[in-house]
């Protein structure tokens, strides 16, 4: 199949894109049969480019345009190459593993709020925020390991997504204040005592802890919840929702004391991160 050899092709590209680029999804790919492998880190490189055009394009509008091209890529028919290793594999893996191009089309509408400085509106739309990016992402990747069990658990990737993006959002708090991004939920904002504008300049006092104690807490509610239903995955799936192997302890960190993300960025060290990767690869979510 062409789509195949498209995949196969471009493999070794892709696979340095997305270790440089996204290196927890890039660990956590190599669980996957040898088979998925590569279609995985196709949906994950293009992931890392349209999550990085803001970092690459600082004015909206041809950020815009890029998230277009891509509209187009994935829209197109046939088997015309671009030139674009990332684009051309995930093109090769939405055709070989039939993936529905709407969520794409979903995840690049999303991502036109990283763009701009607008604040978050509210938890509800952080939530559909976070379900057409992340939750999307690991959907797609179960639906290339297994699609015949994939969308019996398509609600757990809903939680799952919310539980890693929060937590991915609060990891970028320092970045985001500078350029004067927020992605914490003005309702959140204000039940802490503060305003979006307030969070990004810093003048928000200890109403502005309150808020990402709050956020820290919305992750927690998603991971719990998530957990609570993962003892029921495939193993087929795992390697999907491996990312979240990581999450439980990132937010522990978040806490310690004097590690606030608002200054702060938590770390794990690689040999940690390898050790969560494989014990929940081995063992799932069972209770330890």
């Amino acid at each position: 199949m062409a789509g195949t050899s498209n995949i196969v092709k471009n493999g070794d590209i892709v696979m340095d894109a997305v270790r440089a680029a996204d290196h927890d999804r890039y660990l956590s790919a190599l669980y996957a049969p040898a088979d998925r492998r590569a279609a995985l880190l196709a949906l994950y490189a293009f992931n890392a480019e349209i999550a990085g055009v803001r970092d690459r394009i600082h004015e909206p509008l041809p950020g815009e345009v890029r998230l277009q091209w891509w509209r187009d890529v994935i829209a197109a028919d046939g088997d015309a190459e671009t030139g674009h290793p990332t684009a051309d594999a995930l093109r090769a893996t939405i055709t070989a593993h039939r993936l529905p191009k709407a969520a794409f089309e979903n995840m690049l509408e999303a991502r036109i709020f990283d763009l701009y400085d607008d604040p978050m509106p509210s938890r509800t739309d952080l939530e559909g925020y976070c379900g057409e990016t992340a939750a999307a992402l690991i959907q797609l990747a179960a639906m290339v390991l297994d699609p015949v069990a994939a969308p019996s658990f398509a609600e757990l990737a809903g939680r799952a997504g919310c539980a890693q993006a929060i937590t991915g959002l609060l990891l970028l708090l320092p970045l985001h204040r500078r350029r004067g991004q927020c992605f914490v939920p003005a309702d959140i904002l204000s039940a802490a005592g503060t305003t979006p504008d307030e969070f990004v300049k810093g003048e928000g006092g200890a109403a502005t802890e309150r808020a990402v104690a709050a956020m820290i807490a919305l992750a927690r509610e998603h991971l719990n919840a998530f957990e609570k239903g993962a003892p029921a995955l495939p193993v087929a799936l795992r390697p999907a929702f491996l990312p979240l192997a990581l999450t439980r302890t990132y937010l522990g960190r978040m806490e310690k004391a004097g590690r606030s993300p608002l200054s702060s960025i938590a770390t794990l060290s690689i040999l940690c991160r390898h050790w969560l990767l494989l014990r929940h690869a081995m063992r799932g979510w069972t209770p330890l």
